[in-house]
């Protein structure tokens, strides 16, 4: 498994502008690298990964943590 190049903490962020903070984060980066995403439960772990999906990300890992969940995505 890659490891991610940078991470971005989006807890506390409101649905959507954590999807929107998210595909600006990656839109930056080359693509293949990892990005790890740190998100609440709730709204927005329902609907971060489906947005990055929909634009065409990988997501690589979802993993449950204290306080909210972890993402690992992968710009294709």
């Amino acid at each position: 498994m890659q490891k991610p190049v940078e991470s971005l903490d989006l807890q506390g962020i409101p649905c959507p502008q954590n999807s929107v903070r998210a595909l600006m984060k990656l839109a930056g980066m080359a693509e293949g690298t990892v990005l790890e995403l740190i998100v609440d439960d709730g709204e927005p772990i329902a609907n971060v990964p489906l947005s990055l999906e929909n634009e065409g990300y990988t997501i690589i890992r979802r993993e449950k943590n204290n306080s909210g969940w972890n993402l690992l995505v992968r710009k294709e």
